[in-house]
């Protein structure tokens, strides 16, 4: 039996919440509105996306406006995100739980898999992950499915009860339990700690804390 992680990566592993709310900011700027700070943000967001934007505008956004603010933030997170680091730690995270006979990690973001492939190699990641997966297709929707399909990608001898992933918002827990799986929350995302902790699973400070919990959550 082993005791396995799936990691998030936008806003957990990897330290990108400025490009995440210059983008937006970039974004809101084409349908007039006014931008954010980070603390609204992590106040406002929500997944799906278009409820996020929906809540800003006062009404469901059009097709044409949709079309508008996807682009544009995909457009600037792209030019941003290059200037961003991974988050205090995670190397040695990452290698010290690999490093222990009968522990197993995975990566599963939404951010595009063509993109995010290169990135998490480029930081020299890859090999600590028995897989990594992106999203495909369209952007803006829950990370359940996703997931699902993730654990199911990851084979029959997985056990779900000492499987647990961490992330920073509400749909990587509510994705988590819909599949069966633990979750612990990191506040160093796109949430507050009061709207993470409304999930009623774990919130932690640090990716530190999330691996310790992890490993108890599994034992």
């Amino acid at each position: 039996m082993r005791t396995h992680i799936v990691w998030d990566w936008n806003g957990t592993l990897f330290h990108d919440m400025a490009a995440v709310l210059g983008a937006s900011n970039a974004a809101f700027a084409t349908v007039g509105l006014e931008p954010l700070s980070l603390q609204q943000y992590r106040e406002l967001y929500e997944i799906p996306i278009p409820r996020f934007y929906q809540r800003l505008l006062g009404r469901e956004p059009s097709p044409g406006e949709w079309e508008a603010l996807d682009g544009a933030f995909h457009d600037r997170y792209r030019e941003l995100s290059v200037a961003c680091g991974l988050t205090e730690g995670a190397p040695a995270l990452l290698s010290g739980w690999g490093a222990v006979p009968g522990r197993s990690q995975s990566l599963l973001s939404m951010y595009e898999h063509e993109r995010l492939v290169p990135v998490v190699e480029g930081f020299g990641l890859t090999g600590h992950f028995v897989r990594v997966d992106g999203r495909t297709g369209a952007s803006g929707g829950r990370k359940a499915g996703f997931l699902a399909a993730h654990l199911a990608a990851l084979g029959p001898d997985l056990d779900r009860s000492r499987t647990v992933l961490v992330g920073d918002a509400v749909d990587d827990a509510e994705a988590a339990l819909e599949s069966g799986i633990g979750a612990v929350l990191y506040t160093g995302g796109s949430h507050t700690r009061e709207k993470l902790a409304a999930v009623g699973v774990p919130v932690v400070d640090t990716l530190a804390e999330a691996v310790a919990l992890a490993e108890q959550l599994a034992a």
